[in-house]
């Protein structure tokens, strides 16, 4: 069927409205005449104003438009990619008043084509409507015409894919962009150095060789665990070689390859981390010792300090005397209510961040010593009187060696313990002393440890005639033995009295000396005569002894408590003490025998307990109450060579030393 389609144009919205009445009017007249024309009379309603002519030709400067006058003028929005407010000049002054959207379709409109997208529409035609079309439109008509039983044409028309517009429905959205924020900071790059190295055929080669032993030793140790036996009857393939396999249970990180591996990877890393300490440490000389005679200064390396457990105090010190960069420490505490477990860590100079061994005990550590034979045995006294020995080759960290109640443990707290050489029968021993008095040597005899109480120390007045009415035993805090001749020995006590003794006498002192008033921590002969020790006491005072007489030869008075004292290994006449005010003294007797070399405040709120100067190098450690252990090295005016104009051997200087002070008559 045929579809009478107009070809008028809809008028827009915006026609007409910029028209002036007298436009208007003129419109009206030309219809009215246009009407006349044709014939057709015009209906006009009884109430229609009638203009003059004057009216109908004055013309109106207003002039209508589409402007919504509620329109808001002063809009502003965000604007994200310049980060400011912006204002928006053109506003919307569409205003819409009712829409309604119905579902019926104009067959005019020609919308209804495709609502049903991607079917075939047929369409039945009669034969009345058939000849009702065009010639035009019958060259148009397709040719695939069917008629069907009545005589009607049945035509096919595909029609086009289409949308639907039913269920179709376009939308949009924006979503809120979240504002862009900066951010900076500041840190500090590691150090950087570089390193380079050279690898050949033949490393690479004896490397591969090298894994491949281990690991067959590896599958070996596992075979052995489990225990089982090869079948007699097993293929031959199966004795192909195949590399062992991990298995995944396994604690990978308690392998003894992999732990040696993080040590050195450790050690490299602080390597770089202090390198301008390692630079000093090597290098490092006080320029200044020239223009400064007979004063010398104490420089700063490496602190050492134990995380595992920070409360405790350092009370003992002992460099390993085969390896000079090694160490250990004692943590522990001398305060009676705050006693508690100790431990032993062993440091060394290539990693000061991390102790290379460190051994947990029961008690508080107040004492320990290196073997000189073997480097790494150790010997700790304790707060509860027990002795340990701790083997730094085995694995375990349990002591090798222990002391208890039935082994002549000690009662009260063991102050210091050293090595001795060994006995005729070859085994080692090493010597203890504690508040109750005992001095003990101990024997190590396959896996027992075996004592021997070499004396029992007694009381003794300063008077004669009041010895009978004293009891009990002396309280024993230091003990140090000559270098030259082996069985004579010092202790020295908490009532400030020394004694000195021999391992043959075993009830009576060889003589006794009275020059301190209090406590006496430490005693120290001097390592190149058997002659001369020192004495440090609570009493301030640092005092230079000859064990033949009775009388101190000098006196030092530091102004404090003095913790520890210690002779250089490099010169009979230097040695070094540190007080409670945090300050280390060095004294050169060759020097001045009054006033010391140097003195440097090392800390300010902490006291130093002890201090150990290093075998080998001119490096002197001192440890203190909060747990920290500090590195100084000695400038060049506190370690001097005896003149190559002195002829003299180390003892004598020193023992000359010692007989001027004490008024004797010295042969040239």
């Amino acid at each position: 069927m045929a579809t009478m389609r107009s070809t008028r144009r809809p008028k827009t919205e915006k026609e007409g409205l910029g028209r002036t009445a007298s436009v208007d009017s003129i419109k009206s007249n030309q219809d009215e005449s246009n009407a006349n024309r044709l014939g057709k009379t015009i209906l006009k309603p009884a109430d229609q104003e009638q203009l003059t002519e004057a009216e109908l030709n004055e013309e109106f400067t207003r002039i209508l438009n589409a402007n919504n006058p509620r329109a808001a003028q002063n809009i502003s929005r965000y604007n994200f990619k310049e980060k400011a407010y912006k204002t928006i000049p053109n506003a919307e002054h569409h205003v819409l008043h009712f829409e309604n959207d119905g579902y019926f379709i104009l067959n005019e409109e020609g919308k209804f084509d495709g609502i049903i997208g991607g079917q075939t529409l047929t369409t039945v035609v009669s034969n009345s409507q058939i000849t009702k079309i065009d010639s035009s439109e019958k060259k148009s008509a397709p040719n695939n015409e069917e008629v069907d039983e009545n005589g009607e044409a049945v035509v096919e028309v595909k029609k086009a894919t289409t949308k639907n517009q039913f269920n179709y429905s376009d939308r949009a959205a924006q979503s809120i962009n979240h504002p862009f924020k900066d951010r900076s900071t500041n840190t500090e790059p590691p150090p950087q150095k570089t390193f380079s190295a050279s690898v050949t055929q033949w490393e690479i080669y004896d490397s591969y060789i090298e894994d491949e032993i281990a690991k067959e030793k590896i599958a070996k140790e596992k075979a052995k665990a489990v225990g089982g036996e090869k079948v007699k009857g097993a293929k031959e393939e199966s004795k192909i070689n195949t590399l062992p396999t991990e298995a995944h249970n396994e604690d990978v990180m308690s392998r003894q390859e992999l732990a040696k591996s993080f040590r050195i990877l450790e050690r490299m890393a602080n390597q770089n981390t202090y390198e301008d300490v390692a630079q000093d440490y090597k290098y490092w000389e006080d320029a200044s010792d020239e223009f400064r005679e007979g004063k010398g200064t104490l420089l700063p390396l490496w602190t050492f300090n134990c995380e595992v457990d920070k409360r405790k105090q350092v009370t003992a010190v002992a460099w390993n005397y085969q390896y000079k960069d090694f160490f250990a420490v004692g943590y522990g505490s001398y305060d009676f209510m705050r006693q508690g477990p100790g431990m032993i860590a062993c440091f060394s100079l290539k990693n000061p961040s991390h102790p290379e061994f460190i051994y947990q005990t029961d008690s508080g550590v107040m004492s320990l010593d290196f073997h000189k034979q073997d480097p790494s045995m150790i010997v700790a006294g304790f707060y509860d009187g027990s002795v340990c020995v701790f083997d730094l080759k085995r694995k375990s960290s349990n002591a090798i060696y222990q002391s208890d109640s039935r082994e002549g443990k000690h009662t009260e707290p063991v102050w210091q313990v050293m090595w001795g050489p060994e006995d005729l029968d070859g085994n080692t021993n090493f010597y203890s002393v504690s508040s109750d008095g005992r001095v003990t040597q101990w024997t190590l005899v396959k896996n027992e440890l075996l004592y021997t109480d070499i004396i029992k120390l007694d009381l003794v007045s300063g008077l004669q005639e009041d010895q009978d009415e004293l009891f009990g035993f002396a309280s024993a805090s230091c003990i140090s033995f000559c270098p030259n001749i082996d069985h004579l020995f010092v202790v020295g006590t908490e009532e400030g009295k020394i004694h000195k003794c021999s391992k043959t006498y075993h009830n009576e002192y060889l003589a006794s000396f009275e020059g301190h008033n209090m406590n006496v921590y430490a005693l120290k002969y001097n390592p190149f005569s058997s002659r001369c020790f020192l004495s440090a006491s609570a009493d301030w005072t640092v005092k230079l002894w000859d064990h033949d007489s009775s009388k101190a030869a000098l006196t030092f008075d530091l102004s404090s408590s003095v913790g520890d004292v210690c002779w250089s290994p490099y010169s009979s006449t230097v040695f070094a003490a540190c007080t409670a005010d945090g300050k280390v003294f060095v004294f050169d007797l060759n020097e001045n025998k009054y006033e010391p070399l140097c003195e440097q405040q090392i800390t300010k709120k902490s006291k130093l307990t002890h201090l150990a100067f290093n075998p080998n190098e001119p490096i002197l450690l001192v440890g203190d109450d909060k747990g920290t252990v500090t590195s100084l090295k000695l400038s060049p005016n506190l370690r001097k060579r005896r003149r190559a104009s002195d002829d003299a051997p180390e003892n004598e200087r020193i023992e000359k030393i010692v007989d001027i002070a004490l008024g004797l008559n010295v042969n040239k």
